[in-house]
């Protein structure tokens, strides 16, 4: 974790998904290509390397719907790693399909091909103690996660609220008895758990080692269907038969006339608020343990949230209710102190929302492509910027820059040339980098794509939409050259934000041989 001052000093940074990676097994992974990537970053004199969520994904692969808030993807393990580790034979890789198109990541062929594979490694597995260590350090939230992956599976992948009373409602006879049952399918659940945190571990080490932070995210709320709701569903607004009695959204704007359904369940707040809070301060601890800073989603809705009946067919009739605000972020403060912390309030900001930001000392987003509306003048011009704050030209939500171009109202993207001073789009996505890179903003945050001026069939997601495009998205192998490295660290350092360099290690004195000579041979 890195400390809250030191790390919002000015520097750049790069938003790239660990499934955008490029690899020859269907979808990024921790191996050779990521630490591959950090070398770019380090070469393009970055700071930071941001990420999307890293839990196992469900409804629409999206890793903003995990069944797990403290869990990992197992698709992101490194096969060739587990091949390295005497885990797995090359032969098993090459018989195994991944999908047709290497640009982008076919979930479900990645699912059905992975998991024999992980279950061959973990039949080849022999290290138990390292199996029990690993468990004994995540009792909160791994062996439930475990039991729920197996009944998962045992229900043919159907959500826990459709599954048997006894087993949906957690009766102590009937979790005993599933435990007994599902005993190896829940040792599989941990061992993919425990591959998943000693590879990201690995690779963050490395990161860091090289002077490279990284950037995780944590979605405000947890999927419906999910081990955190079925386990503790005293902490979420459910019913006496576990089915939530509001739901999260965002209400109708200019943008969507029915406002936007996102369904998951709401927390009970005040219940929370009780035990100080404990299973959000777990949980931001658990992911300042594997990320570096970490970016809360829809910090906003942490002033205040949009409650949706359950059974509502849209967001319309939905009302506005008090969140935790200060008591939630002091409770975080206090336990884990100096947190580096984003706060994502982006959206419609009350003066409320301001005011929790600004005494949480959070840094706030600015996004460009929100700047020039050709209505109002915007919060999000680079000449309105505090320093506090992080800037991106896009986000994940965003459609690329170069797209952006061809897709936003002509009138905004008018007063967007006009801002700088460009007679076209030819060069506007570089002149959207050299905005944010030249602001005032700490920490300026570039989408890869936006580097790679790649076109819309480049985006990660839109929102409230469900689709295959969605999420699915890769960086084509060899598209990071050494050239756009050195373009990207000229740019960097041209704007004051080249990377803190790393400590070099203190050389160690050679060990002499007999006659005072260097034992290592041919020296």
């Amino acid at each position: 974790m890195a400390n809250q001052s030191a790390w919002m000093q000015r520097s750049a940074g790069i938003l790239l998904p660990v499934s955008s990676l490029p690899s020859p097994y269907g979808i990024g992974a921790f191996g050779k290509a990521a630490k591959d990537w950090v070398d770019f970053l380090a070469a393009a004199h970055q700071r930071c390397w941001q990420v999307l969520p890293l839990g196992p994904t469900s409804f629409g692969n999206s890793p903003y719907q995990s069944y797990s808030a403290f869990a990992g993807e197992p698709l992101y393990i490194d096969l060739d790693l587990l091949c390295k580790d005497g885990l797995l034979k090359e032969k098993h890789l090459k018989k195994t399909d991944w999908g047709e198109d290497p640009a982008k990541a076919d979930y479900d062929a990645l699912r059905k091909g992975r998991e024999p594979l992980l279950k061959k490694a973990f039949e080849k597995f022999d290290r138990p103690k390292a199996l029990t260590r690993f468990r004994k350090k995540n009792a909160g939230w791994v062996e439930d996660y475990a039991l729920f992956m197996a009944l998962k599976a045992q229900h043919g992948g159907r959500p826990w609220y459709e599954w048997e009373e006894d087993i949906k409602l957690r009766r102590p006879a009937a979790l005993q008895k599933a435990r007994k049952e599902f005993t190896r399918e829940i040792d599989y659940h941990v061992f993919t758990q425990y591959l998943f945190f000693e590879q990201w571990g690995a690779l963050k080490k490395y990161a860091n080692k090289k002077g490279i932070l990284i950037i995780g995210d944590a979605p405000i709320y947890v999927s419906g269907d999910s081990s955190d709701v079925w386990a503790h569903p005293q902490l979420f607004q459910l019913d006496e038969n576990n089915t939530p009695t509001e739901v999260a959204g965002c209400p109708p704007d200019a943008f969507s006339a029915d406002g936007q359904m996102w369904g998951n369940p709401l927390y009970r707040w005040d219940d929370m608020e009780l035990d100080g809070f404990a299973w959000w301060v777990k949980r931001v601890q658990a992911n300042l343990t594997m990320f570096d800073v970490l970016r809360i989603d829809h910090f906003r809705g942490l002033e205040s949230y949009y409650a949706i009946p359950y059974g509502e067919p849209t967001a319309r009739n939905g009302r506005w209710r008090k969140g935790p605000g200060m008591k939630f972020v002091d409770a975080i403060n206090a336990a884990v102190p100096g947190a580096a912390i984003i706060a994502e309030d982006l959206g419609y900001l009350t003066p409320a929302v301001r005011r929790l930001l600004k005494r949480s000392g959070f840094p706030g987003m600015k996004v460009l492509q929100f700047a020039f509306d050709s209505r109002e003048e915007s919060d999000y011009m680079p000449h309105n910027y505090q320093s506090h704050c992080v800037v991106y030209t896009g986000t994940h939500d965003n459609d690329t820059t170069r797209s952006w171009f061809t897709s936003a109202p002509p009138a905004d993207v008018a007063v967007a040339l006009d801002y700088m001073g460009l007679p076209d789009d030819k060069e506007g996505t570089w002149a959207f980098i050299r905005l944010a890179l030249g602001s005032v903003a700490d920490l300026a945050v570039i989408p890869m794509q936006d580097y790679l001026d790649l076109g819309a069939f480049a985006r990660v997601n839109t929102p409230s939409t469900v689709n295959s495009e969605n999420w699915s998205w890769r960086m084509e192998k060899g598209a990071a050259t050494k050239e756009l490295a050195k373009k990207i660290a000229r740019m960097t350092d041209l704007y004051g934000r080249a990377r803190f360099a790393p400590k070099p290690e203190e050389e160690k004195p050679k060990k002499k041989g007999k006659k005072g000579k260097s034992s290592k041979k041919g020296s």
